[in-house]
């Protein structure tokens, strides 16, 4: 017996559930922003370094190897589970129960991050540093598990002509939410005398901003939807899911071959974007000297700068089209990866390169999701946008794994940039590829009033 399928709804989500979809990006974007990009490299670090080392298993791992080498566990895990739990989420109808769940968990594992210091009682130094990174991995992947069910909801709340605005708004708002946490940690920061002490407040206090803003936003005004597809007679959710995902393969190949050309250049052009955004702050305090301070107000004007970047290139999408809007991003991010491995020797410069990567991030990414979101069966979204986030905010895997393994066998940061290069370099050569308009209508959806 075969799963049915519903007729699409007829209504997308009103002002209110619009408003509180943006908001889980505000709640969230701490986690990104002063966890994984800003405070924790640089911390797990400097600990490996107090330790000579990470030794694990009787080997020994290169201090600024261990950051790079969790966020690339923590996305194979996701590479793992993520697109069998759309899957099932497709079926259950428990798209919200997911957000809030995966959403909690992730915001206590980042909370309890505030204990990892150095000479911790009973774990040590070396102790420290592990489970920091096991806590990473583990916030890293609930994370990811909260934007699936996050990103499945665009198409139930926005029509297909306002996904651009839609999308481009919730990164925008995000970054507003994780540039204003990072500004009162730069405050906290520069008060208090014990560095480490105002670090571990700082981790702790993205899970915390994460789990009060997704109580009083998305766990208020989001609605749960009803699944479109009902389960088979005879089938669990697991043995139908497994099920289903080697069927979705097949389809995804089969009958919407346009949508798998976007993904493949998707997950290869957007890993090259999060390698660029995990490692940014390492590169600049191996490479460069920079303090946490200097880290924190760059990232801090990252943040604010790239709300502009990504509601800009929203209209720029209107003008001529999400696919050629990205493809332009493309360039400007393959020119920040020669800029910095050629000319950034000075910190002053880091201010340049920083404007440049804020203008062109919110935008690259929020028409992506967008883009995505024209390109799959109206019944499927979850399940499809569990493939999509193997690569998603803070989630390289491939790019992390290539720059930790190029870290342990040179010792530099420099070199380990020139593999950055080819990540951008796949994407403009395999999007101009992709039909948009014949993958929008090959998913069962209309193109009309769409900028292509």
């Amino acid at each position: 017996m075969t799963a049915t399928t519903a007729s699409p709804p007829s209504a997308y989500g009103d002002r209110r559930e619009v408003r509180g979809w943006t908001m889980y990006d505000w709640a969230n974007s701490a986690f990104s922003t002063t966890v994984v990009t800003t405070f924790l490299g640089p911390y797990l670090e400097s600990l490996a370094k107090t330790a000579g080392g990470v030794f694990i298993l009787g080997r020994t791992i290169e201090p600024g190897a261990f950051f790079p080498a969790c966020v690339s566990i923590s996305v194979v895990l996701q590479v793992l589970f993520l697109p069998l739990l759309g899957t099932v989420v497709d079926y259950t109808g428990h798209k919200k129960r997911l957000l809030l769940t995966t959403a909690y968990l992730g915001a206590m594992a980042t909370m309890l991050l505030f204990f990892i210091r150095t000479d911790m009682p009973v774990l040590g130094t070396n102790g420290a540093v592990i489970l920091g990174g096991l806590l990473l991995i583990g916030a890293n992947l609930a994370f990811g598990m909260s934007i699936v069910a996050y990103n499945a909801y665009l198409p139930d709340i926005a029509a297909p002509h306002d996904r651009d605005a839609v999308s481009s708004r919730g990164w925008a708002i995000g970054y507003l939410g994780g540039g204003l946490l990072l500004a009162l940690n730069l405050v906290l920061f520069q008060t208090m005398s014990d560095t480490s002490l105002a670090v571990r407040v700082s981790l702790a206090s993205a899970g915390v901003w994460w789990l009060v803003f997704t109580y009083l936003f998305p766990h208020r005004t989001l609605r749960q939807h009803t699944p479109e597809r009902t389960l088979p007679h005879g089938e669990t959710f697991l043995s139908h899911g497994v099920k289903e995902l080697w069927r979705t393969l097949h389809e995804i190949r089969s009958k919407y071959p346009e949508t798998l050309r976007y993904l493949i250049a998707y997950l290869i052009y957007n890993d090259g974007i999060q390698t660029v955004i995990v490692v940014a702050t390492l590169f600049a305090a191996g490479e460069l000297g920079a303090s946490a301070s200097t880290l924190v107000i760059l990232v801090l004007l990252i943040q604010f700068v790239a709300f502009f970047g990504a509601l800009a290139f929203g209209r720029l999408a209107l003008r001529i089209g999400a696919k050629r809007s990205i493809l332009i991003s493309l360039v400007l991010w393959s020119g920040v990866v020669i800029y910095a491995y050629a000319l950034l020797y000075e910190q002053w410069q880091l201010w340049i390169l920083g404007v440049i990567v804020a203008l062109v991030l919110g935008g690259s990414q929020a028409l992506s999701r967008s883009l995505f979101s024209q390109m799959i069966p109206r019944d499927k979204e979850t399940e499809y946008f569990g493939f999509y986030e193997i690569s998603e905010r803070g989630t390289s895997w491939v790019g992390t794994a290539v720059f930790a393994l190029a870290v342990q066998l040179t010792g530099n940061m420099r070199v380990a940039l020139i593999s950055l290069i080819i990540f951008f370099v796949a994407g403009l050569i395999l999007l101009p590829f992709v039909n948009v308009r014949k993958a929008i209508v090959d998913a069962g959806n209309d193109p009309n009033g769409v900028v292509l």
